[in-house]
C-alpha cells in the first residue's frame, strides 16, 4: 500500500464512531492503516489490538482519546516518532501537542474524516 502508514489510537469496534470509520475509510483511501482499541477486533480486515505494539515507519498518529486517556499513552507515541499527530475533536490536549511539537512533530488539531474527504490528509 502506497499512502501514509496510520495509527488509529482508540479505534472503536461501534460502527458509527468516527475512529471506526477513519480505520475504513484511511485504508479505502489506499493508507497503511494499524489500530489500537479498548479490545482486540477487526475493522474491515484491519486488525485493531488492545495493547501498544512497536509499528514501524509511522508517519500519522491519529487520535481518538481524550487528553485524559492519552496520558497513558503519550511515551508510547512519541516513541514512534511519527511526522505528523492529529488531535480529533474532543482529543483536543494543548501540553502534549506542544511536547510533541517540541520534538518535531507536526501537531495539528482537525478531523482526519473531514481531511480524507477534501484530499488534505
Amino acid at each position: 500500500m502506497s499512502g501514509k502508514k496510520t495509527l488509529v489510537l482508540g479505534a472503536s469496534s461501534n460502527p458509527t464512531q468516527y475512529s471506526h470509520l477513519a480505520v475504513l475509510r484511511l485504508t479505502a483511501a489506499g493508507h497503511e492503516t494499524v489500530a489500537i482499541g479498548r479490545e482486540p477486533f477487526s475493522i474491515g480486515g484491519v486488525m485493531v489490538l488492545d495493547q501498544p505494539a512497536p509499528f514501524p515507519n509511522i508517519d500519522t498518529v491519529t487520535l481518538y482519546l481524550n487528553a485524559n486517556r492519552q496520558a497513558a499513552y503519550e511515551e508510547y507515541i512519541l516513541s514512534l516518532h511519527p511526522h505528523r499527530i492529529i488531535f480529533n475533536p474532543g482529543a483536543e490536549n494543548p501540553e502534549f501537542l506542544k511536547r510533541a511539537s517540541e520534538k518535531g512533530i507536526a501537531c495539528i488539531e482537525a478531523c482526519t474524516l473531514v481531511l480524507l474527504s477534501t484530499g488534505a490528509y
